[in-house]
């Protein structure tokens, strides 16, 4: 009897170490079989350093990128350069890391029914891009180098996205050593950052409207310099006396540097976090390059050039586009995307959300600067350029220093429900903001107008 006893001691055991493995299989499997199925160069996944499944279209329905079989890119060259900094290049010099990020979606794999994709053709990924817009965007980028993109900022789509210089991934140019193609492999949009200009003045005005009680009611006299100590701030010419709404519009160095002083460089570089204007932005995998800025107990002259869009203030595009947004949006920030929808089949294994970013300012201090903003346009850059549409815009000159002229920025929106989209432009090397990229923008939000509102 003892024996038996033994035995079956023993024997349950067993089963109890038999039941423990089986439940930790179990669980790693669950928790971990994506990662077993879809680890980097896994061969039911990806082809060399690619994914080797799946389709990628633009938002109707336009082939952009085949996976299948090697990688099979858009027929039109325009377009195959114009997206090369979202979908990559088959060298893997370019990242591509949506695809990454969405790999699993892509190939079908779930944890019950296993990668149901494998052997097959692999998923239809459907971006928020227009192609006819991408490509628009492209050709009135020129031979510029930056990047200029446009989103929705009520529901976070991405309309387009170029980054400038790019190349045909079907017919790979000499690259190396080739002044034109410097930081080609750099999605500028996501992974680069600007010294803004005078675009980061609504930064300053916001932060102003904020904190200043009467700000509204005070005026400031330009005489084109003004002085702090040994140093001084400098206007291309003296504006007189101006109200804070002629001072904006103006874009008057010597106004908003006696604002920035007023608000105060700690005060400045807490609503500049407030804004998330030195934050990454996270979307589809991606994690942009983070802005920054030094106001924050720095001297009065560098507290100065700080609210002008100089000293050291850096804004990465991306982000400053959802910032703009966030000001058409009565100040609720959504954060851009441009992956749609994942389907495998007739399942559909990623649908996008619209993703707030919550309030980052009241809606009062919004649409002060939706009004500041149009005004801007509406009587001083010239609502010509924009035919048929309600545009609210800053402008910028930034300047970088050394040889280089200085990099035009140009930010803003479209004040229109039906049309409810904001936008950045960034040139390198550039000149004046507004000559630069008033016309590159317009022919993109010309054809935006015709594509989305067909």
């Amino acid at each position: 009897m003892n024996k038996i006893m033994g035995r079956a001691r023993i024997l349950l055991i067993l089963i109890l170490v038999l039941a423990l493995g089986t439940s930790f299989f179990v669980g790693e499997y669950f928790i971990k079989s994506g990662d077993w199925i879809l680890f980097a160069g896994s061969p039911h996944i990806y082809n060399a350093a690619n994914i080797g499944c799946g389709t990628i279209t633009d938002r109707d329905g336009m082939l952009l990128l085949d996976m299948t079989d090697g990688r099979t890119y858009a027929e039109n060259v325009q377009l195959r350069s114009a997206i090369i900094h979202w979908l990559g290049d088959r060298q893997g010099n370019i990242s591509a890391p949506a695809l990454s990020h969405y790999a699993e979606a892509i190939a079908g794999f779930d944890k019950i029914n296993g990668l149901y994709a494998y052997g097959g053709t692999g998923g239809t990924v459907t971006t928020t891009f227009s192609a006819k817009v991408q490509m628009a965007a492209l050709e009135a980028m020129g031979d510029y180098t930056g990047t200029v993109a446009v989103y929705n900022y009520k529901t976070g789509e991405l309309i387009c996205a170029v980054s400038t210089p790019n190349f045909d991934p079907d017919n790979v140019p000499e690259i190396a050593g080739v002044p034109e193609f410097e930081g080609v492999y750099l999605n500028r949009f996501t992974q680069s950052t600007y010294t803004p200009g005078s675009i980061f003045k609504i930064v300053t005005a916001a932060a102003a409207l904020e904190t200043i009680p009467d700000i509204l009611d005070r005026t400031y006299t330009c005489s084109g310099l003004l002085e702090f100590g040994e140093d001084r701030v400098t206007c291309e010419r003296a504006h007189g006396t101006l109200t804070f709404k002629e001072a904006f519009a103006r874009s008057c160095n010597c106004a908003f540097a006696r604002i920035a002083n007023q608000v105060g460089g700690d005060v400045l570089q807490r609503y500049a976090q407030q804004f998330k204007i030195t934050e990454a932005v996270e979307f589809d995998g991606i994690k942009t390059a983070a802005g920054s800025l030094s106001a924050a107990g720095e001297m009065p002259v560098n507290v100065a050039w700080s609210g002008i869009g100089q000293h050291e203030d850096l804004v990465n595009p991306c982000r400053y586009l959802a910032f703009l947004g966030a000001i058409a949006n009565d100040g609720v920030e959504i954060t851009p995307h441009f992956v749609d929808k994942i389907t495998v089949g007739g399942k559909i294994t990623y649908q996008a959300s619209d993703e707030s970013a919550g309030r980052i300012m009241s809606s009062h201090t919004a649409q002060i600067l939706q009004e500041f903003l149009r005004n801007n346009v509406e009587n001083y850059y010239g609502d010509d350029s924009f035919p048929g549409l309600k545009v609210c815009a800053k402008s910028g000159t930034a300047e970088v220093g050394g040889d280089k002229k200085p990099n035009a920025m140009f930010t803003g929106f479209v004040a229109d429900e039906n049309l409810p989209l904001a936008f950045i432009v960034a040139v390198e090397d550039g000149g004046y903001g507004r000559q630069v990229c008033t016309p590159i923008i317009a022919k993109i939000l010309e054809a935006c107008k015709a594509e989305l509102l067909e």
